[in-house]
Parts: C-alpha cells; structure tokens; sequence
C-alpha cells in the first residue's frame, strides 16, 4: 500500500514522517517541485528507520508523479503562504492554481485515491481540489477540523492540569477566525468540561483557539508544522487501516445542517472509502447560527475563486 505527500516543506515532510513511522504503509512518496529537495528529505527520513523500528520505504520525486502511481491515500500540502503587500485574492489565486496542477497529476495515476487538502486557504482549496478531480465527494476531504480540536485540547489540558488524552472535543465551520468549537460536546473522561472550568476561562481558550495559527505566526514567523503534519497522518491512517474514525473535517455539505453545496468542518466517520457518514449533531440556535456566518464566510471567498475562472 503507498501513499503520497505532495509538498515536501515543513508540514508535507511531518506527516510524511509520522505516517512512515506507523509503518501501516508500504511507501510513502514525498512529492516537491523544488529540485532534489523531496529526495533529499525522503533520504533522510529513510534513514531514520534503523533508528526508530520501522519499514515503510520513502521515495522523494521532484513533480514526477509516476512515481506516485497506485496510491490509496494523497495528502496535497502544496501552496505559498500569504507574503507581505499580497492580497487575499492573490492567496487565493495562485493557490488554486497549484492545487488545480497537483489534483489533476494525481487523479491521473492514482484515479482511486482518496485526496486530503492542508493547503490554505483550506476550505476552499478543498472545494477546488473536489471540482478538478471529478470524485465522488467522499473521496476529497480536508484537514482542518483535527488541528483546530488538537489545538483546543491542548489549551484545556493546560488550563485543567489533565491528561490530553481525556479530552474528547467537537469543532465545526471554516478553517480561521470563524471556527465554530463547542463546548457543549467537550468532555474530560465523559465529564462535560462545562463542569470542570468556569465559563471566563473557557470562553478565553475557545477564543485562542480560533486564533491558534496566527499565535504561532506571531511567535515563529511562520506558520506551524508538527500540529498539522500530526493531524494529516491521522487521516490518513484511519483510511488506510479502515477504522472507522469520527474526526471533524471539511466536507461537501449537501443539506446536512440546512447548508447545500458547502465545504465546511462537520463530524464524520472516515474508513477506506473516505468519508464513509456525515454525522449531523443536535445544534441549538444559537451554534446552528455561528456555523451559518463561518459557511457564509467560506462562500464569500469560493465565489471570489468562481469569478476567477481557474476552475
């Protein structure tokens, strides 16, 4: 079995590493169109294996994606980040471009894979990646709603003095400012975390969350890689080794929640087909109307990708 890591920087090369020390794979392929970069990292990674007990072999290929062929799992990281003096629309832009390339590259030799976008501006390089390969809307999905539940754990884990591995939590929306956490689905070992810290507090953690990635912009000036390398490894290894688990992740909404043709956070279950369920939680009003305005929020940016005419 291979999967494949397009994008060889600091995020591709993360998940690129964890997934091969999971040995649950065969081969993981690093793809970059730096020359010799991907190869480079996929050598030293290789490396590595007599050192950490594992056989998954690495491959770098600098943009041939031959080598890439038969892959049951794609995670896309490619892209610019946003510069200095550059607009959103010019984000936007060349983005789409490069996942538009790097979608049709792998749909050709890999037609059966399952496609997993971290390139940002996430929901809506997901919603391009879906409209190029011409997939089933299982089989394309991205990686937000795990980083941003990751991020958000961490917080309560500090702020309670408790095990991370306790704190189950629920995250919906737009990958940024307009997140949608919810408290109401957070529990500590089945206790609702409402019980264990007061409402000040945990609106504050609520609040560093949605603006996690630019505190680590702030602090590193650039944005983050362990996390997000983390959490595409954990996609891939729930459909890969078919586990069906329930994760937040951006999806084709098609009514689920009143939202049709959306690419939003919502819970689902992923397995060896993808997105195997959509699962629709109980909102009340007041959280079904945050989730609106981050859908709504979304849609202005992929109208702004329409009238581009990239697609």
């Amino acid at each position: 079995m291979k999967v494949t890591v397009v994008g060889a920087g600091n995020v591709g090369a993360t998940c690129a590493q964890i997934v091969a020390e999971k040995n649950i794979v065969k081969e993981v392929v690093l793809v970059d169109i730096k020359e010799g970069i991907s190869e480079g990292k996929a050598l030293d990674l290789w490396q590595t294996a007599p050192v950490n007990y594992y056989d998954t072999r690495l491959i770098g290929s600098t943009n041939d994606y031959s080598k890439t062929a038969g892959s049951e799992v794609v995670v896309i990281t490619s892209g610019v980040p946003r510069k200095p003096g550059m607009s959103r629309d010019d984000l936007i832009s060349i983005n789409a471009g490069i996942v538009k390339s790097v979608t049709e590259n792998v749909v050709k030799y890999s037609p059966k894979a399952k496609i997993i976008i971290v390139s940002n501006p996430l929901d809506v390089m997901t919603y391009a990646a879906y409209v190029t390969a011409k997939k089933p809307k299982n089989e394309v999905m991205g990686m937000a709603g795990i980083l941003d539940t990751a991020r958000y754990r961490a917080f309560l884990a500090e702020a309670l003095d408790v095990s991370p591995r306790d704190i189950q939590a629920l995250l919906m929306g737009g990958h940024g400012d307009t997140m949608v956490p919810l408290p109401r689905y957070t529990t500590v070992a089945g206790i609702p975390v409402t019980e264990l810290i007061d409402e000040e507090t945990l609106n504050a953690i609520v609040d560093r969350t949605k603006k996690g990635g630019g505190e680590l912009v702030n602090l590193m000036g650039t944005s983050a890689w362990y996390a997000p390398g983390s959490a595409a490894a954990q996609m891939v290894e729930a459909i890969v080794m078919d586990q069906k688990r329930i994760f937040p992740c951006c999806v084709k909404l098609d009514g689920e929640y009143g939202l049709k043709n959306m690419f939003v956070g919502s819970p689902v279950k992923l397995g060896k087909n993808g997105v195997e369920q959509i699962i629709e939680v109980a909102l009340n009003e007041e959280e079904k109307q945050l989730l609106h305005d981050s859908a709504n929020a979304v849609k202005s940016v992929m109208d702004v990708l329409d009238g581009m005419n990239i697609l």
